[in-house]
């Protein structure tokens, strides 16, 4: 009976340590799977991260681009401008250097001074006036 009461003793014992692990087994496997559905959601956040560097890399290749589009058109525009404002430099010089000239014959020309001339060319040169600073511009 004693060998009985023994056995009957350590089953039981081993039943509680089988329900135990039973028990932790059991929460083993949340944890494990709750560790699985955070990869999951990982590996989709990886993704989308990948997704968003793709684009961003393709957004700055088109800003690229489109830099040098502008650098290409204000090079152009500088170089014109630098080209104009030589040739404007040299018409200044030009008109400063008969300037000069009118000024050491001690009078302008006849042919210069609107008031001598007759009213319609007069009239003609001031309707003139205009457009012709139009183009000077």
């Amino acid at each position: 009976m004693l060998t009985t009461n023994l056995s009957l003793i350590v089953e039981i014992g081993l039943s509680m340590l089988l329900l135990a692990t039973i028990v932790y087994c059991a929460i083993l496997e949340r944890k494990l799977s709750a560790l699985r559905k955070g990869q999951d959601g990982l590996k989709d956040t990886i993704a989308k991260l990948n997704e968003a560097i793709v684009a961003a890399g393709s957004s700055m290749r088109m800003l690229k681009s489109a830099a040098a589009g502008a650098a290409e058109a204000l090079d152009e525009r500088i170089a014109r401008g630098r080209g104009l404002a030589d040739e404007l430099s040299i018409l200044t010089a030009s008109g400063d250097r008969i300037a000069e000239r009118m000024a050491d014959r001690g009078a302008a020309p006849r042919h210069n001074n609107v008031a001598a001339m007759p009213a319609s060319l007069g009239a003609r040169l001031e309707a003139l006036k205009p457009q012709a600073l139009r183009n000077v511009r």
